[in-house]
């Protein structure tokens, strides 16, 4: 053979390698990130669990304008509706023009700015601590807060229906962790006995939300903190939507139950019930103390924006001085949805809150729920994994103080047309 058809049959063997090549799948070194994503997306889509963003043209409310239409929000926690009210928006317009609006860096630089440490205090008082410390989110509060106070000397005791920054809070730790049956005291005290056998451990941790976010039952407090007690764990509670919720003043979990203990630490949100941003650890002095100093997400993250902290503090002293009526009336209209979902035979779990599920069971069902709320202007979108386990989607309803008895009474229509 000459050279030349040498070359072209060469040519030809590997034309030919390079189509049978295309036909064989290729591996996942092989594929560019872009295909792998698209292909993430593509399973998720086929699983009906891919999410898109709505773009809401109005303030947050009872009310708010999708794509210029007017639908009635079941979905915020302001629970309050103090995210538009008067007095906060102008604390934060005060605070904005004196201070700017960035804080500019880490609160361990130059970023701790007057407004972050009058919320501080006003945070401490309403949660009747001796001190606390703000956190730019509820996700960065629980990830921030249970590393430090655990390690691998540690066992942490968990709800199994915890917020995910609650899980994510204890992976980042070095702790081991033990789930409980949601809300088995029995069981809750069956691991803890045990753990009593590993001599290896030191510290015992039991990390609860107050109020459930997604089915709106509340923790047996009482209870949990006899535990603590019994076998000297320390207690934290997420407060993220019992603040401001629960208690005859709003102040929470704690004064839901009539507990006064100084050693629970108490975390808690500015986001939902206050109406504004951000969150809080509250609890002793050393515990705060000790988290400025070695908390990442607070020694690594730049300051809330000062006006932010300005109008959280204002939220806090109207729940603390007047928010008796509108908490009356979210509990009214509360009762008035959770009645009516009831009369109609709906599974409204074990909800005691203004955060009132209907399971629906499988996704599809979920979503086709979803949309018949949606084409009839209410706002409620459909809840799926991983956000709940499988077969318990749902849609959550969030009640407001700002919403009508007519509100509550045309979504009680038409669920009774779609039942």
């Amino acid at each position: 053979m000459n050279v030349k058809a040498f070359r072209i049959d060469r040519a030809q063997n590997v034309k030919d390698k390079i189509q049978t090549s295309d036909l064989r799948p290729q591996s996942s070194e092989q594929r560019t990130h872009t295909e792998l994503f698209r292909e993430e997306l593509k399973e998720l889509k086929h699983k009906s669990l891919l999410r898109h963003l709505t773009c809401i043209e109005s303030s947050q409310g009872p009310r708010i304008t999708i794509k210029g239409n007017t639908f009635l929000n079941f979905s915020s926690n302001d629970y309050l509706n103090l995210s538009g009210h008067g007095e906060v928006v102008k604390a934060a317009c005060f605070a904005m023009q004196k201070y700017g609006v960035g804080s500019g860096s880490s609160r361990l630089l130059s970023g701790t700015i007057e407004p972050h440490v009058m919320l501080e205090r006003t945070v401490a008082r309403f949660k009747d601590t001796h001190k606390a410390l703000v956190f730019n989110t509820g996700y960065a509060a629980n990830t921030g807060l249970i590393p430090v106070i655990t390690d691998e000397q540690s066992v942490i005791f968990s709800d199994e229906l915890n917020h995910a920054s609650i899980i994510d809070g204890a992976r980042l730790s070095k702790a081991e962790t033990r789930i409980y049956k949601h809300n088995d005291i029995s069981h809750l005290e069956e691991l803890m006995k045990t753990s009593l056998d590993d001599k290896s451990i030191l510290r015992r941790l039991i990390v609860t939300e107050t109020v459930f976010s997604m089915d709106g039952d509340i923790a047996p407090l009482r209870s949990i903190l006899k535990l603590s007690k019994k076998y000297k764990a320390l207690l934290i509670i997420d407060d993220a939507h019992g603040t401001g919720v629960l208690g005859n003043t709003g102040r929470g979990g704690l004064e839901h139950f009539n507990i006064k203990d100084s050693g629970i630490v108490q975390m808690g949100t500015l986001s939902k019930a206050v109406g504004c941003f951000g969150a809080f650890v509250a609890g002793k002095k050393s515990l705060i103390d000790l988290l400025v100093n070695r908390s990442k997400s607070f020694m690594y993250s730049t300051a809330l924006p000062p006006a932010v902290a300005a109008a959280a503090a204002m939220a806090l002293h109207i729940i603390n001085t007047s928010s008796s009526r509108l908490r009356k009336r979210l509990w009214r209209n509360r009762e008035r949805l959770f009645n009516g979902l009831e009369e109609l035979g709906f599974d409204t779990l074990q909800s005691e809150t203004p955060i009132i599920p209907i399971l629906t069971g499988n996704v599809k069902d979920t979503l086709r729920f979803g949309k018949y709320l949606y084409k009839n202007n209410i706002y409620a979108p459909a809840i799926r994994p991983p956000t709940v386990p499988e077969d318990t989607c749902r849609i959550r309803f969030s009640v407001t103080a700002g919403h009508t008895s007519d509100d509550i009474d045309r979504v009680i229509d038409l669920l009774r047309q779609y039942k």
